[in-house]
């Protein structure tokens, strides 16, 4: 990877942004990215175009993924010829952007294997075989294929050096997908998240804190971090199937800040431990007990918090900053320690909300409650209808509407259709 004053970093755009996100204007966030962080790849879950589009002439890397469904139509018989659908998918998801976006790999399909989808699994490989092909047809040969996998693919993971991958998918599926890594100089992409492994006992291994160890009899090598251990054991199940030379790539990985009352390891100050550390070890060249002198191509999940995200807390804290583009935590990202600042004088003013000259909205620090919403209105509602729900919103609503009145930060352009409800 390329070396910066700081560390590269490495992000993933959650596949579900957050509401408040998608209403900003997204060559904004684009910028944001490419100006004032050290950011350098972003990954998405799927291959949104106008998130795609606003990444064009910032120079961040983009690795884009293919649905888990599209997967059987994109494999083709012959493993030297592209699938019309795999020609298809390039002609409308690559060709358009690239090179003005740089989109450096394409995920087929996310944690497959996980599914059980004996079709899709079966398909896995000669859609990524059909896929590259179809991208070198086009024009693209520096465009990577890869597709991630959770860490449920290995049968044995600890120690390290017992790591294999599962009977019956380590001949069938993984000697030739490695393979083809190995002819395409491709990385093999796992996502390893230590969050998902942890005890009371193991949580300052997992957070790359003070700790014993884990002593690898095998190896006569003692780890202490649990990460480090992860990526070991698929190097030892590669190494067994003849793979060992295969660069190995972080698809996700991650620590929540914040989760359910009680919940053990997870705070700010847990989630800074992990990704500071992270950052620091895949960025430092030093690699892995089995791997030394590498560096790992490493996606941190996530790019925001997940406001919108069900199930438990943690899940919506995942995030290094706020859909308002403020950190969630410092972990070195920011090329100016005084951005916040200056991000409200320019972007924001002393107003909660402003309206930009493009028609979008980029909400400024609002209360640490989800129960916020930015009201956006339809491109087919009438003036009469917004009116009304303005009315509604400021009456009977119980908004607190003083912003949008007469003398407000926000009551110019008197309007219903540009102006904003905060109920």
């Amino acid at each position: 990877m390329a070396s910066l004053a700081k560390p590269v970093k490495l992000l993933v755009l959650p596949p579900s942004p957050p509401s408040l996100l998608l209403r900003s204007p997204l060559r904004r966030l684009a910028a944001f990215l490419k100006d004032r962080t050290f950011v350098d790849r972003v990954k998405l879950f799927d291959a949104n175009p106008d998130i795609i589009r606003a990444f064009a002439g910032t120079g961040i890397s983009l690795m884009i993924t293919v649905p888990n469904g599209d997967i059987p139509s994109l494999a083709s018989g012959r493993s030297s010829a592209p699938s019309p659908a795999a020609s298809a998918w390039v002609a409308t998801n690559v060709a358009p952007f690239y090179p003005a976006t740089n989109i450096s790999l394409i995920a087929v399909g996310n944690e497959v294997l996980a599914t059980s989808d004996r079709n899709l699994i079966a398909h896995l490989v000669p859609a990524m075989r059909s896929l590259s092909a179809a991208l070198a047809a086009s024009g693209f040969p520096l465009i990577r294929v890869s597709t991630p996998h959770s860490l449920g693919i290995l049968s044995a993971s600890e120690p390290p050096s017992t790591g294999r991958f599962r009977p019956g998918y380590d001949r069938v599926i993984f000697a030739p997908m490695l393979d083809f890594h190995r002819r395409t100089s491709t990385p093999f992409v796992v996502n390893p998240y230590p969050y998902f492994g942890y005890t009371a006992r193991t949580l300052d291994y997992a957070l790359f804190r003070p700790n014993p160890g884990v002593f690898d009899a095998a190896t006569g090598v003692n780890y202490t971090n649990m990460f480090e251990a992860q990526l070991d054991a698929v190097h030892a199940a590669m190494q067994r199937l003849g793979y060992g030379d295969v660069e190995i790539a972080v698809g996700e990985t991650g620590w929540p800040s914040a989760g359910d009352p009680g919940q053990l390891g997870v705070s700010v100050e847990d989630a800074v431990s992990y990704n500071a550390n992270l950052i620091r070890l895949v960025n430092s060249g030093k690699g892995t007990p089995m791997m030394p002198g590498r560096r790992f191509e490493t996606y941190v999940f996530a790019l925001f918090n997940e406001n919108l995200k069900p199930g438990p807390t943690a899940e919506r804290h995942f995030g290094l900053f706020n859909p308002d583009l403020s950190p969630s935590y410092d972990v070195g990202l920011m090329r100016d320690s005084n951005y916040v600042s200056l991000m409200l004088e320019n972007m924001v003013g002393t107003a909660r909300l402003r309206h930009l000259s493009d028609g979008g909205v980029l909400q400024a620090p609002a209360p640490s409650s989800d129960s916020w919403r930015w009201c956006v209105a339809t491109a087919d509602a009438s003036a009469a209808e917004l009116q009304n729900n303005i009315d509604y919103a400021c009456g009977s609503g119980g908004a607190d509407c003083r912003a949008i009145q007469d003398g407000g930060a926000c009551f110019d352009p008197d309007t219903p259709r540009l102006t904003p409800l905060m109920p």
